[in-house]
């Protein structure tokens, strides 16, 4: 990543005894962002200048243990502050660089200085939270399943289509949202299943397989067989769908983000080695007419929390080939 040369630029540049040692990080990118490193302790930093007239509030921030947000007058220009991000542990240089590169890509042609600000501090909320889960001991179990399977649907569609950006766009189910994949009007649920209970899957609420604004609705259900030390593990796909982007740095960044918003991180890899998959059985529905499910529209008033459960095996005429599926998402 572009903020990594920088850093390790900076980082065999001797000139900086003291203080903030700078480089712009990009003239293709219109606000003044800066990359630095804080001597002598050599803390990785970005900052922005910014005028002393926008209002920013950082109260949020002021107790975070991962990374130190801070804002001070410029001693260049008595009119401009200076909002900094710095990383505190440096174990989490890698994860840093992609949130850095993550805050300036969303706002590289933004003028407006307001708009710049309110970007970059609420997509640094997002990012906060995801700081806290990297103390947690990994991805359960399920979860592991879970994102798994959604790999397993994303390489096949970045095959597919070469917008890769596009692809990862489309790429919800990281963010909570109520569908794994969606853009426009068409979504795609995908579904992982293990062991006995592969003809079954679960629902986790009412708009799941809703099809209201939407136009097409498939499931994708995922049936593996989890071996030790056997079958592709979430490392193993993890890294084949690096390997596809690596020509693309923009849409491999991209991807990092979003696997660091799925929970998994590199300094967990070890808890994944060793459990692999293999697939049983992939198949597609079209969610439409008669397909076995619950919308919105059919909750009385005062029910809420809805799950429920739908059995394969009373599908099948919802049954729909993958080319079908993959020329109807085509971007």
């Amino acid at each position: 990543m572009k903020i990594k040369q920088i850093w390790d630029d900076l980082t065999n540049d001797k000139s900086a005894k003291s203080g903030l040692l700078f480089r712009r990080y990009s003239g293709e990118v219109i606000p003044d962002v800066y990359v630095a490193l804080q001597h002598p302790e050599k803390i990785l930093c970005f900052y922005f200048i910014i005028s002393k007239t926008t209002e920013v509030n950082i109260l949020n921030f002021s107790n975070l243990q991962e990374i130190q947000v801070d804002m001070f007058a410029s001693t260049n220009d008595r009119d401009k502050n200076i909002l900094i991000f710095k990383l505190l542990n440096f174990d989490h240089k890698d994860i840093f660089a992609v949130l850095c590169e993550d805050l300036i890509l969303s706002i590289a042609n933004e003028t407006n200085e307001k708009k710049i600000i309110r970007e970059v501090l609420n997509r640094f909320e997002k990012w906060k939270s995801l700081f806290n889960k990297i103390g947690l001991q990994g991805l359960k179990p399920e979860e592991q399943r879970g994102l798994f399977g959604e790999l397993y649907f994303l390489r096949n569609f970045l095959i597919k289509e070469n917008d890769y950006l596009g692809v990862l766009t489309t790429w919800t189910g990281t963010e909570k949202q109520i569908r794994d994949f969606q853009s426009g009007t068409w979504a795609v649920e995908v579904k992982t299943t293990k062991g006995n209970n592969h003809q079954k899957v679960q629902i986790s609420n009412e708009r799941q397989l809703d099809t209201t604004n939407l136009k097409d609705l498939f499931l994708y259900h995922i049936s593996i067989e989890q071996q030790q030390s056997s079958g592709e593990t979430l490392n193993d796909i993890l890294d084949s769908v690096s390997n596809i982007l690596s020509v693309d740095t923009i849409s491999l960044n991209k991807f990092k983000s979003k696997i660091y918003e799925a929970g998994y991180f590199d300094i967990h890899r070890n808890l994944y080695e060793t459990i692999g998959y293999h697939i049983r059985q992939e198949v597609f529905y079209k969610v439409e007419n008669d397909f076995p499910r619950i919308e919105e529209n059919d909750i009385r008033m005062g029910v809420g929390d809805v799950k429920y459960s739908i059995i394969l095996s009373q599908c099948t005429q919802f049954v729909i080939s993958e080319n079908e599926v993959f020329d109807t998402i085509k971007l």
